[in-house]
């Protein structure tokens, strides 16, 4: 059982003309080296809560609304805040809550304000949608209410 766990499959892909040691010990170098830069990054933006913990600092969260997830997301992103969205089901309707870094608190401020700035305008503004549609139906309006006249001129000419 052990030895799963520890073993991990790569699946290599190489394009070329004729496969040589030499070519295949190229791409797995190139494997190995995309790996490791990868084992030390740290997530950034949305990740697991797991992800957010292993940072060690400080974890806050605030509850927010289903339909503000994404919005929210994509405001999160605009100023670098490393987020984990979590779904408490245990309430009906279920609580979405948002943990972030403590030390993100104020550009998370920030990021709320512009979030709920942009709400504000999007209530206010009207719909070009719903004004697009009234202005069609006017448009099948006075076309139906204009007559048409067909004027036929028939010349015998010799």
């Amino acid at each position: 059982m052990q030895d799963e766990i520890n073993e991990k499959t790569v699946a290599l892909y190489i394009k070329t003309g004729k496969l040589t040691a030499e070519v295949l010990q190229k791409a797995m170098k190139a494997v190995l080296t995309q790996t490791k830069k990868q084992i030390g990054k740290q997530p950034h933006g949305k990740q697991t809560l797991k992800q957010l913990m292993k940072q060690n600092t400080g974890v806050s969260n605030i509850e927010i609304t289903k339909d503000n997830i994404k919005a929210f997301e994509h405001t999160a992103k605009k100023y670098g805040i490393d987020f984990a969205l979590k779904k408490d089901a245990t309430e009906t309707p279920p609580r979405y809550l948002v943990f972030f870094k403590g030390r993100d608190a104020d550009a998370l401020t920030a990021a709320f304000k512009e979030f709920s700035a942009k709400k504000l305008t999007q209530d206010r503004k009207p719909s070009i949608r719903k004004a697009l549609a009234a202005f069609r139906e006017k448009a099948k309006e006075l076309n139906a209410s204009r007559q048409q006249t067909k004027n036929k001129d028939r010349e015998v000419s010799l």
